[in-house]
C-alpha cells in the first residue's frame, strides 16, 4: 500500500455530522457466513435505520454478515480510515463522499467495484443501471471506473416562508429573477428576501451550472472566475451588499435565522429539513425546487456514498451483495422514508408508497421532485485543498464584502495550481 496522507474534512460536512453517537449491529456473524465489516458516521435516528436495513439484509441470504460499527461522527470515520490504512486494518468498507475517492484511490484504499458491478452471475444489469437517477451514476465514476454507490443523498432545495410571501404580494418564486423581486420588495418593508447557510458556494454552483458552468470542468479546467461563475456571483453579491440576502455566517447553518420569520426565502440542504420543520414556528412553511437560471434548473446533490475498501479481497463479494441490496428500489424506499434522505431509483421515487409517504410528509416532496435536475461537482484528486480554497474566496466575498471580481480570478489561480500539483 502507498503511504498514506492526512487530508482535510470540508467535503463531510453535513448537517448534524459532528453529534457524538456509537451504536454497533448488535448482529453478529455465524461460524457458517463471511463477517463484513461496514464503517460509518450516522447517528440518531439515521443510525437505527440503518441498523434495521443491516438486519433486514443478513436474514434476507446465508452467505453473508454484515456488521455496522459507527464512528461517531463523518470526521471521527475519515480520521479512522487514514489511520487503519496506515495500520493496515481497514473494515471492508465505509461511507466516505464521493470527492474523497480521488484521494482514497490515490493512496490505494479503495477498491474499484467494476469486477462485480459490470460483470459476473450477480451484476447490475443495464436497465437497473439506467434506473438509477444520473447524477448519482456518474460521481459513482472515477477515471472510467466504479469506485462507489450512491447511499444518503441530499440536495439543495428552498424554504418558504409562505406567511412573508402572502404579505409582500408574491407566490412562491419559481426563476432566479422571482428572487430578486422578492428580495428588493422584503427590503423595502425592512425584512431580508434570501438566507444562505454560511457559504453560498452550492447555490452559486447551481446557478452557474444552470448557464452552462461548474467551477471545474469535466477535464479539470478551473471556471471559476469566467464570465458565467462571476455573473451569478455578482448577483449574490449584489444582494448581500443591499440588505437583500444574509448568510448564516458563524452560525453555520441558517435555520435559526430563518426561524425568526423576517426572511422571505433560505436555501438550505434537504438534509436540513426535518430540523427546520421543528423550529419553524412562526410561520407557515413551505418548500420548493431551487428556482430555474436563464431557463434552466439545476440543483446540486450532496451527501455520502459507500466504498469497497482495500482490505480482505475474500470479503468483497459480501461488500458487493450488501451495495446491491441497498440500490433496490423497495430498500432505498424504505431509508428514504425512514430518514428524508432522497430514493436512489426512479421506481422507487414514483412508488405509490413512496408517493403516500409524500402525501402525509409535503415538506420532503421538493427534494425528491429535484431527482431530475441534479449535478455534482466535479471530483478530482485534491479536491479537499481546491474546495477550501473556494470557501475561502467565498468568504472573502461574505464576510469581508470584496467582490467576485476582484477575489474569483487570484482564487482560480491557486486552484489551479492545486489541481495541477495533484495530477
Amino acid at each position: 500500500m502507498k503511504k498514506v496522507k492526512m487530508f482535510g474534512m470540508a467535503t463531510l460536512a453535513l448537517l448534524g455530522s459532528t453529534t457524538l453517537f456509537s451504536a454497533v449491529s448488535p448482529i453478529a456473524a455465524s461460524a457458517a457466513r463471511t463477517k463484513v465489516v461496514l464503517w460509518d458516521g450516522m447517528t440518531g435516528p439515521y443510525a437505527k435505520s440503518l441498523d434495521k436495513i443491516v438486519k433486514q439484509y443478513n436474514n434476507s441470504q446465508s452467505k453473508y454478515t454484515v456488521v455496522r460499527q459507527s464512528q461517531g461522527n463523518y470526521a471521527t470515520l475519515t480520521q479512522k480510515i487514514m489511520a487503519a490504512a496506515k495500520s493496515k486494518t481497514l473494515p471492508d468498507m465505509a461511507q466516505a463522499t464521493y470527492t474523497q475517492v480521488p484521494d482514497y484511490e490515490k493512496e490505494g484504499i479503495v477498491a474499484p467495484l467494476d469486477s462485480y458491478m459490470l460483470k459476473g452471475s450477480n451484476k447490475i444489469s443495464k436497465t437497473q443501471l439506467k434506473n438509477i437517477y444520473p447524477g448519482f451514476v456518474s460521481s459513482s465514476k472515477w477515471q472510467g471506473k466504479y469506485y462507489s454507490i450512491p447511499f444518503s443523498k441530499s440536495v439543495r432545495v428552498m424554504l418558504v416562508n409562505q406567511d412573508l410571501l402572502k404579505q409582500l404580494g408574491f407566490s412562491t418564486p419559481k426563476t432566479w429573477s422571482d428572487v430578486e423581486k422578492i428580495s428588493k420588495a422584503a427590503k423595502a418593508k425592512g425584512d431580508a428576501g434570501v438566507g444562505f447557510d454560511q457559504s453560498f458556494d452550492m447555490e452559486l454552483e447551481s446557478l452557474s451550472n444552470a448557464a452552462g458552468t461548474k467551477f471545474v470542468s469535466k477535464n479539470l479546467k478551473v471556471k471559476f472566475a469566467s464570465s458565467k461563475v462571476l455573473k451569478a456571483a455578482d448577483g449574490i453579491y449584489g444582494m448581500l451588499q443591499n440588505g437583500e440576502a444574509w448568510t448564516a455566517g458563524a452560525d453555520i447553518y441558517g435555520t435559526n435565522r430563518f426561524a425568526e420569520g423576517k426572511t422571505a426565502l433560505y436555501f438550505s440542504s434537504s438534509a436540513g429539513v426535518s430540523i427546520s420543520s421543528t423550529t419553524v414556528k412562526k410561520f407557515k412553511l413551505a418548500t420548493a425546487v431551487f428556482p430555474s437560471y436563464q431557463g434552466k434548473r439545476s440543483t446540486e446533490l450532496a451527501g455520502n456514498d459507500l466504498v469497497m475498501l482495500n482490505n480482505n479481497k475474500k470479503h468483497q463479494a459480501g461488500v458487493w451483495s450488501f451495495m446491491k441490496y441497498l440500490l433496490k428500489d423497495k430498500t432505498t424506499e424504505q431509508w428514504a422514508e425512514a430518514t428524508g434522505y432522497l430514493p436512489l431509483t426512479k421506481t422507487a421515487r414514483n412508488s405509490t408508497s413512496y408517493k403516500n409517504y409524500l402525501k402525509k410528509n409535503p415538506l420532503y416532496k421538493a427534494a425528491a421532485d429535484s431527482l431530475p435536475y441534479g449535478f455534482q461537482a466535479t471530483a478530482f484528486s485534491g479536491y479537499n485543498d481546491y474546495r477550501t480554497e473556494m470557501l475561502n474566496a467565498v468568504d472573502l466575498v461574505t464576510s469581508k464584502k470584496e467582490s467576485p471580481d476582484k477575489v474569483f480570478p487570484a482564487s482560480a489561480k491557486k486552484m489551479k495550481t492545486i489541481i495541477s500539483e495533484n495530477k
